[in-house]
């Protein structure tokens, strides 16, 4: 059948395509505003609920947005999910991703290698490869009578080798999907303006133009099944004049032999996608991607039930509640009976949230079931510095196990504290001084003459000690046995971090060896203080000054370091008569924390290592644990004298995914990725073991209050 399919719509008759268009224009108009009722129910019903979501037509285009092949539609993966995949349609090569954080939103990114063209001089780069972020917004869901419709913007900043900007509609008539676009650039009559440092909409700023250089593109993918679907389309790219385009010269000289594509997609499981196709007249395509849930364990987490040996039932209560708390995952506990109220304190260190630790304890208590209390006090810490106070009625707590209370009713009734009411001279046992950790240690260098993708990949450990309140004592080690990092690149004018592929040469690092000491001021004051080897580069003094406002709506501190650079051939000595002698950092931070919608805003003005006075924003978004980010700087780059720097901004994206993901079990531990330029020196910071922002984090009242239904 899709043999018939393929040759039916490549014959001929499609020579006459500019007198089909405004037919096929005036067709989908006609559909676009027909009802859905007009025609039979889907086989899926709920995948048309209105205003929802957009499948079973949100496969990947070649180049990994949302789409048929070459042309974009107005659909978008579901909120809260990921893409990872792979194309392939002669001569490019696609290696993509894509997110969507919010609501309608979705965000590409993607390397594309043409191959046969080689990349540059030196022959060790292999082919040309370009990146490029897009960005889509569907700012209308489709409705009954309206259709979903979406702005795209494609490559707006750097070489700008692949840009567009589009505007899109897709319409539903269930088992077929309509779309129809007009774009630019791309999709448009000639290529857009490349190589600029500066972000470029040409939709907003000339629109004008926009509407002059514009092209219309059209599809209907037919999914008679949420397993496979078949997709027609026409794309305008004139890839001939796509004289931007390292491919033009070697295989665009002239038209290509079609402008309509066709294709097969298949879902095997409900995580892999794959597509056939068959484009411009002669090229076989193919396209593989998985899709995720953002924060769904990958294996389901499993927390035993506690199960108290019958021996231990004959110890007191504090003794049995020691012994639960200790099995479970915490350490440093103490237990105190005062005036019929019990008191807990202990240190979290297996749950990932702490309302889910709170949970724990209390299911403890509900087992153990101790008499004559009637308050219950639980107590979370963080090397001995409280940070949560839970406060339940014991009979409210026995009401929500026994199901005659619905947990929201129970939260009403108890409460979260982020100061201890009253502080227990008590009797620390199963105290843990000595903490450890390993992770996978993934770092990427992207794009160097030398070769494209250089990386290196092994693990990174730590050892702590906690001597006492707040004081921890740090070692961390690291090695790499797969390591192909160099670069041909110069360190430049001021190389805070242009020298940095020095020290990623080492196959086996001493990342830090330092003293950090946390102390709580005042109930919302913290004040912290690390000293020694900080991080991979620099060793030296760091402090930082913090506290939470409005609730923990705003953080509001104050950080600065002075640093000298280490010898990465020596990690035990300092390099001396380097450009700066002293590496000297002073900001001023802000958080602002959105927990109705799980972002957060940070911004950092001050001083940076360079000596560059400036400004970086920061904006993250917390997803089921994961967290993920980007962040741009604006800073006076007047101090370097290279033409690199000056007038760079700095920017990057980055995601934290807990190790309890791949687990089964619950888990504080977290890997952290971030992608960004290492051949730039402006509005760089050193890297920190912790921060005081983090280590208030959700432990704050708004987030208590927010995260409490994990408790049960």
């Amino acid at each position: 059948m899709s043999c018939g399919f393929f040759f039916l719509f490549n014959s001929k008759l499609f020579a006459y395509n500019l007198k089909l268009l405004p037919l096929v224009v005036a067709l989908f108009l006609f559909l676009l505003f027909i009802p859905h009722e007009v025609f039979s129910e889907p086989l899926n019903s709920n995948l048309l609920t209105h205003n929802s979501v957009d499948e079973p037509f949100s496969y990947p285009a070649n180049w990994g947005g949302t789409g048929l092949m070459e042309i974009p539609s107005a659909r978008i993966m579901r909120e809260d999910s990921y893409r990872i995949g792979f194309s392939q349609i002669m001569p490019y090569r696609y290696y993509y991703g894509a997110i969507t954080p919010l609501k309608g939103l979705e965000i590409d990114g993607r390397i594309t290698e043409v191959s046969g063209v080689q990349g540059l001089a030196d022959p060790a780069y292999g082919n040309y490869k370009d990146k490029a972020l897009d960005f889509k917004y569907q700012f209308l869901s489709e409705g009954k009578y309206l259709p979903a419709l979406a702005i795209g913007i494609m490559d707006p900043h750097g070489t700008r080798v692949y840009p567009s900007q589009y505007i899109v509609a897709s319409k539903q008539i269930y088992p077929f999907d309509f779309t129809i676009g007009f774009g630019n650039g791309r999709f448009g009559k000639k290529p857009l303006i490349s190589s600029t440092e500066n972000a470029r909409v040409e939709i907003i700023t000339d629109t004008g133009d926009w509407i002059k250089d514009s092209q219309f593109f059209w599809g209907l993918q037919f999914a008679p099944s949420e397993k496979y679907a078949l997709m027609f389309e026409h794309s305008p790219i004139k890839f001939q004049e796509q004289t931007f385009d390292p491919a033009q010269k070697k295989y665009f000289r002239e038209p290509v032999s079609s402008e309509y594509n066709f294709g097969l997609r298949y879902k095997p499981t409900k995580w892999s996608e794959i597509g056939l196709s068959y484009q411009r007249g002669n090229r076989v395509g193919i396209n593989l991607s998985t899709v995720f849930d953002i924060g769904k364990p990958l294996i389901p987490i499993y927390d035993p039930a506690y199960r108290e040996k019958s021996s231990d039932t004959l110890n007191p209560v504090q003794k049995r509640i020691v012994s639960a708390l200790c099995n479970l995952g915490f350490s440093n506990i103490g237990v105190v009976l005062d005036d019929n109220q019990l008191w807990i304190e202990a240190q979290n260190d297996k749950y990932f949230y702490a309302t889910k630790a709170v949970g724990i304890i209390l299911k403890v208590l509900v087992t153990i079931n101790p008499e004559n209390i009637d308050k219950i006090h639980v107590i979370l810490k963080e090397n001995e510095i409280p940070q949560v106070e839970f406060v339940a009625a014991r009979r409210d707590l026995l009401d929500l196990y026994a199901e005659k209370m619905a947990l929201g009713e129970f939260l009403s009734l108890s409460e979260f504290r982020t100061t201890p009411s009253q502080i227990h001279d008590i009797t620390i046992e199963q105290k843990k001084l000595f903490r450890y950790g390993v992770r996978p240690s993934l770092e990427t260098f992207l794009n160097d003459p030398s070769g494209f993708f250089r990386y290196r990949f092994g693990v990174d450990g730590w050892v702590s000690y906690h001597p006492w309140e707040g004081g921890t004592l740090v070692a961390g080690l690291a090695t790499f046995p797969l390591n192909n990092i160099t670069t041909t690149n110069e360190p430049l004018s001021i190389p805070v971090r242009t020298d940095i592929v020095e020290y990623k040469k080492k196959n086996l690092v001493l990342n830090r060896l330092m003293i950090d000491q946390l102390k709580r001021l005042t109930p919302t004051l913290y004040a912290k203080f690390s000293a020694g080897l900080l991080e991979t580069q620099y060793a030296g003094l760091d402090a930082e000054a913090a506290m939470p406002v409005f609730n923990g709506r705003i953080f509001l501190g104050l950080s600065g370091s002075a640093v000298k650079k280490r010898d990465p051939g020596n990690p035990s000595r300092l390099i001396e008569n380097g450009v700066k002698d002293i590496y000297t950092t002073a900001f001023f931070n802000t958080r602002l924390n959105m927990p109705e919608t799980e972002m957060a805003i940070d911004i950092k003005a001050g001083r940076f290592l360079a000596g560059d006075n400036g400004v970086r924003f920061t904006v993250s978004k917390f997803i089921n644990g994961v967290t993920v980010w980007a962040w741009y700087s604006s800073t006076d780059t007047s101090v370097f004298k290279d033409d690199f720097n000056r007038g760079y901004h700095d920017k990057g994206i980055g995601v934290s995914i807990p190790i309890r993901l791949f687990k089964g079990t619950d888990s504080r531990t977290f890997y952290n990725y971030s992608l960004s330029a290492w051949t730039r020196d402006t509005a760089q910071d050193i890297e920190h073991f912790s921060t005081l922002f983090n280590f208030m984090g959700r432990n704050t009242k708004i987030f208590l209050d927010k995260d409490g239904e994990k408790m049960y």
